[in-house]
């Protein structure tokens, strides 16, 4: 039954890892072919990590497995990621943003940056149903966030309900 998994997870996977990358991209310090081998061995790290934990039609199961964060521990995922490449953790607790959230989901990859940050979407597909309206307001205005690294508390909480 799951021969198709590994195919429909590929652009949320993408999605994620591309973001990582993208942090890590602009922290500086690291050459374009380690960044290349990084998101390649993220993406594979991923592809394990969920192959059993992937859920179409309940996009919201699993969630918390899947999800990757930073938070005064690296995440495994992109801790074997960056070892493959030769960065120690200490050097990625350096780059990255010391208190990350990455969501996963079918259909959805969203990502906070702070305990108390808004929650950004960095991929949304239409299937996704009747969410995407509220979400896309708070897209503009999260682009800058990450880069500033401290981001105005919001109580965009909701964003984590399941439309039925």
């Amino acid at each position: 039954a799951g021969s198709g998994a590994g195919a429909d997870m590929r652009t949320e996977i993408s999605t994620a890892a591309a973001f990582v990358t993208r942090l890590l991209r602009a922290a500086g310090g690291v050459g374009e072919e380690q960044l290349r081998c990084f998101r390649e061995c993220l993406q594979e790290a991923m592809r394990e990590h969920y192959k059993h934990h992937w859920f179409p039609l309940v996009p919201s199961k699993g969630s918390g497995y899947r999800c990757i964060r930073i938070n005064h521990k690296m995440d495994p995922l992109i801790g074997k990621a960056a070892g493959m490449i030769g960065l120690s953790h200490e050097r990625l607790f350096q780059l990255l943003p010391s208190e990350l959230t990455l969501w996963v989901d079918p259909f959805e990859v969203s990502y906070r940056i702070g305990e108390d940050g808004s929650i950004c979407v960095l991929y949304e597909s239409p299937q996704a149903g009747g969410k995407a309206a509220k979400q896309l307001e708070s897209r503009t205005s999260c682009k800058e966030e990450w880069r500033i690294g401290r981001s105005s508390p919001s109580k965009s909480y909701n964003m984590m309900t399941v439309s039925s």
